[in-house]
């Protein structure tokens, strides 16, 4: 494993275009960090992650800007993937899936968050979405092992 592509790969995880500004792809990092910004404050998503770590699950819900949230897993698993991709010096074909796949769920995740309940209880639009990567990954790692066998 190329430990500078896990450290760009990381970086991506703290912040959507610190792992491209670290690869190089400046004007690519400044974009991506532009639109981590704009859906961030577009969506409330800090004042969604305050109320949602305070236990007040229904005043993150009712903040939550649904239409701006659904932007954020795909910009920032396309931008981890990215990031990741980048720095790695070998050829990985379907390097992908499992960053789709975690998005697709995350998306889901969120989609599900106001009404979903885990043991009678709300998760909301931070933590069910958390969860739901879990899975996504799983079966996006699963994907990739089972194509690439069959090359």
């Amino acid at each position: 494993m190329n430990k500078g592509a896990i450290e760009k790969l990381l970086w991506s995880i703290a912040f959507p275009g610190f792992g491209q500004l670290l690869n190089g792809r400046y004007i690519k990092g400044i974009v991506f960090i532009f639109l981590e910004i704009i859906v961030n404050v577009l969506a409330h998503f800090n004042q969604i992650i305050i109320y949602s770590f305070i236990g007040e699950i229904e005043k993150a819900i009712l903040n939550a800007n649904y239409q701006w949230l659904m932007f954020y897993p795909c910009l920032y698993f396309f931008s981890m993937w990215d990031a990741y991709k980048d720095a790695r010096t070998d050829d990985c074909p379907y390097l992908f899936f499992p960053f789709v796949m975690a998005a697709y769920f995350v998306t889901l995740g969120l989609i599900y968050s106001s009404k979903l309940k885990l043991f009678g209880v709300l998760i909301g639009p931070v933590f069910l979405p958390m969860l739901f990567m879990i899975p996504g990954l799983i079966i996006g790692i699963i994907l990739r092992r089972i194509l690439l066998r069959m090359l």
